[in-house]
C-alpha cells in the first residue's frame, strides 16, 4: 500500500511540474531565438558569400577586359610578355579578394581565330573548363578570344548545394572577343 501512495505522489508532482513547466513564458523568447537563430545565421553568411561570388565575377570581368588591352594594344606581343606575365597582371587586377590564391585558381585561355563566327561556333565559347588552355595571343590583326576560369572555395552548405560546379567550389567564368589593333612588332 505504501508502495503504491509514493507511486501517486510521484505521479501528482510531475504533472504539477509539467504543468507548471507548459504555462511558464519566461524563457519562450530564449527558446524561440534559438530556434531561429542558426537558420538566420545561415541566410545571413549565405548573402554575404554569394556577394562575394558576384564581387569576384565583377572583378574578373574588368580584369580580363583592362589586361587584355595589352594584347590589343600589341603591347604584350611586343615587349615579350608571357603567359605567366599576363595572369600576374590579372591577379594583380583582381587585388585583395582573389590575390591570396588568384596564382593557383586561376585559369587562362588566349585563342585566335579566322573569323568571329568561328570562335562562336567553335564552342569554345561557353563556361565550361577546356582540358588544355592555350596561349595565343597572335598579331596585329588576329581575332582573340580571352577567356579566364576562376575557382571560388564555397564555404556556406546552403550555397554549395545550389552553386557548386564541383566539389563544393564555384567556377567564375569571363571573356573578351577583340581584334588586335595594328602595331609593328
Amino acid at each position: 500500500m505504501a508502495h503504491h501512495h509514493i507511486l501517486a505522489r510521484a505521479r501528482r508532482r510531475l504533472a504539477r511540474f509539467a504543468s507548471r513547466f507548459t504555462r511558464a513564458e519566461q524563457g519562450a523568447t530564449a527558446v524561440e531565438f534559438a530556434l531561429v537563430f542558426m537558420p538566420f545565421l545561415m541566410l545571413i553568411f549565405a548573402m554575404i558569400e554569394l556577394g562575394l561570388v558576384f564581387l569576384v565575377s565583377l572583378l574578373l570581368e574588368n580584369a580580363i577586359i583592362d589586361v587584355g588591352r595589352t594584347i590589343r594594344t600589341g603591347e604584350l606581343q611586343t615587349t615579350g610578355g608571357t603567359a605567366a606575365t599576363f595572369k600576374t597582371a590579372v591577379c594583380n587586377k583582381i587585388g585583395a579578394i582573389g590575390s591570396t590564391s588568384c596564382a593557383s585558381a586561376l585559369q587562362l585561355d588566349v585563342r585566335t581565330y579566322a573569323d568571329y563566327s568561328t570562335s562562336s561556333t567553335s564552342g569554345l565559347a561557353t563556361a565550361t573548363v577546356p582540358t588544355t588552355m592555350q596561349w595565343n595571343p597572335g598579331t596585329s590583326g588576329s581575332i582573340v578570344l580571352i577567356r579566364a576560369y576562376y575557382t571560388w572555395p564555397l564555404v556556406t552548405p546552403l550555397l554549395q548545394t545550389g552553386l557548386q560546379n564541383a566539389n563544393g567550389r564555384r567556377i567564375i567564368y569571363a571573356a573578351t572577343a577583340f581584334t588586335n589593333e595594328p602595331y609593328e612588332p
